[in-house]
């Protein structure tokens, strides 16, 4: 008998890079999948099948994912309730995926596929000395927090010290793995 393994895992992939592009600071983190997640990528992938008569899914779409924003807050990361969205959103944070982002690619050996996100907060955007969450959001283009259900995964990190010539990229990679 064989052993079902399925799942999504993420890893986050933060790097701070000094204005002469010199790398500063980087991170490597499990990042959590929430609830809300869950049912994206259920209903995302549902939406794609068609109804027996060939016509209309019967899967109703979620959102699309669009972008990134960060916060000041250290609640730990949960499932669903207090730690599924931003706790303390930092203002003006909110960025789009960066151009050809996201992308899938084979891992290999029969060993699932990744799906990356990838954004950039540019000089003098998001500047503070204590940015300690991030999350994918389905409304990147509103300047406020973002609710529960409009967040598909969060992490929380030790405080990183973004200046205004500092360049931050964070990577999202969420593996889907097989049975």
């Amino acid at each position: 008998m064989t052993t079902d393994r399925n799942g999504i895992k993420g890893t986050v992939y933060i790097n701070l890079y000094y204005e002469n592009g010199v790398l500063k600071d980087h991170r490597e983190i499990h990042n959590l999948i929430t609830s809300a997640g869950d049912l994206y990528y259920a209903t995302r992938a549902g939406a794609a099948v068609v109804d027996a008569d060939g016509g209309a899914p019967v899967v109703t779409d979620a959102t699309k994912v669009n972008g990134m924003k960060l916060g000041v807050g250290i609640t730990v990361p949960a499932k669903s309730g207090a730690g599924a969205a931003l706790v303390n959103y930092l203002t003006v944070s909110q960025q789009p995926f960066a151009a050809t982002y996201p992308t899938v690619t084979a891992v290999g050996g029969d060993a699932g596929y990744n799906l990356t996100y990838y954004g950039i907060w540019a000089p003098t955007v998001a500047t503070n000395t204590a940015l300690t969450e991030a999350v994918i959001v389905n409304d990147a283009g509103v300047n406020a927090t973002t609710s529960e259900a409009n967040t598909i995964a969060r992490v929380t990190f030790t405080a990183i010290n973004k200046q205004a010539g500092d360049t931050l990229e964070i990577s999202w990679v969420h593996k889907f793995l097989g049975a």
